[in-house]
């Protein structure tokens, strides 16, 4: 689906699939013999019967060479400004981009580095609270303001402020479904880093990159990355064992989702060391949330990108309440968007209903452009008669 169209409410995941194969010229067992998913379980899906996992979407856009987003149905835009406003950003993120390689060309003078250095700090603020409509509003001028500063000066310090505000937007455009754009802020973010004289910093955005990679149906080339920048932490550096943990557990989960187990618990367990070793610190340096709860919620994360959804729930319960509330907001309602997954499956709808709407509350506008979250609340919708006055709710805030 191209970046500007808006879903039909009625075209589900299942009908994305089925056009997106006919498109590619393949029967549904022309499909099966490309990914590991039988004829009937591709029907059932195409059909609405069943949900479509992350990890047979996954598979899907590998076969067919197209982007998740578009079997997802992304971005998912309003009709009207109050509706869409979370994507009203995106063409001033455009134009900052267009400025990467350039002074831009200002109305005034840049703010202050000092200025601009804090509204760094509040976008990274913005986005652990998942506040996309505000982060978003926030980002353009800054990026164009330190850009100026960076091409004036050439001054590590501020390549490396203009490579973590590239980065946030990057992020955004990837939450929103803008994978293209989000590749080419994390391209230019990665260029920043290394003027940033900063040897981790790089591994971070590929990090980062290794989300839209996946997007892109490249899920083997995106762990495969991940492995490589293990190799590459020059250890007893600053940030050393934030990044090297944070890569084995991205490492982990995405190998999960391609279903080699031995390689995901393998990365998990190397994160888990690294932390011990370290005396299970918070770390946050480079916005990873490296901590021992981040560790504890990537461990029902793994288990559920594998299918495992027994051992899920077993990890989940494990989870105190003190642990998952010391964690960001998003990272939170994403692991309860997760959970809400693994009770889907397992038939527990009330439980899936229920982690759904808590991730809501968590974080409201993540959870309601989140492609997993709708997928669990289109399901819930499609086997309910009568919907619940909450499920209602939920689907009409998500304008499903």
């Amino acid at each position: 689906m191209a970046e500007h169209e808006t879903p039909r409410p009625s075209d589900g995941v299942g009908a994305r699939v089925a056009r997106a194969r006919k498109r590619s010229g393949l029967t549904q067992q022309g499909l099966a013999q490309r990914t590991s998913y039988a004829r009937s379980h591709i029907a059932q899906v195409e059909a609405g019967h069943k949900a479509a996992t992350p990890a047979f979407i996954a598979a899907v856009s590998d076969a067919l060479k197209v982007d998740m987003s578009e079997l997802y149905g992304q971005p998912y835009r309003g009709d009207t400004p109050s509706t869409d406003r979370v994507h009203q950003a995106i063409p001033d993120l455009r134009r900052a981009l267009a400025w990467s390689d350039l002074s831009p060309e200002l109305e005034g003078p840049p703010r202050p580095l000092k200025v601009l250095a804090s509204e760094l700090e509040n976008a990274k603020r913005l986005r652990r609270l998942a506040r996309h409509v505000q982060l978003g509003a926030s980002l353009p001028a800054v990026m164009e303001e330190l850009s100026f500063h960076a091409h004036d000066a050439d001054d590590p310090r501020v390549w490396r402020l203009l490579s973590d505000v590239f980065c946030a937007a990057g992020e955004l455009s990837r939450r929103l479904g803008y994978s293209d754009l989000a590749d080419s802020m994390f391209k230019e973010a990665a260029r920043f880093a290394v003027l940033s004289r900063d040897p981790h910093l790089p591994l971070i955005i590929t990090w980062r990159r290794a989300l839209v990679l996946m997007n892109h149906g490249a899920l083997t080339a995106a762990v495969r990355l991940l492995e490589r920048c293990t190799t590459m932490i020059e250890e007893g550096r600053p940030g050393d064992v934030e990044v090297s943990g944070a890569l084995y557990l991205r490492a982990a989960v995405l190998a999960g989702r391609l279903g080699n187990a031995g390689s995901a618990w393998d990365h998990f367990e190397q994160a888990a060391e690294i932390s011990a070793r370290a005396g299970r610190p918070h770390l946050d340096e480079y916005s990873t949330y490296f901590s021992p709860a981040n560790i504890l919620i990537h461990g029902a994360a793994v288990a559920t990108e594998l299918g495992d959804y027994d051992e899920a729930v077993r990890r989940d319960a494990a989870i105190s309440l003190n642990a998952l509330n010391s964690l960001a907001r998003e990272r939170r309602s994403h692991h309860l968007i997760d959970m809400s997954r693994v009770h889907m499956e397992q038939g527990r709808n009330k439980q899936a209903l229920s982690r759904l709407l808590t991730a809501e509350r968590v974080a409201p506008q993540m959870t309601r452009y989140h492609p997993f979250a709708r997928t669990v609340a289109t399901h819930l919708q499609d086997r309910h008669r009568v919907l619940s006055e909450d499920l209602r709710g939920l689907v009409a805030r998500m304008r499903i």
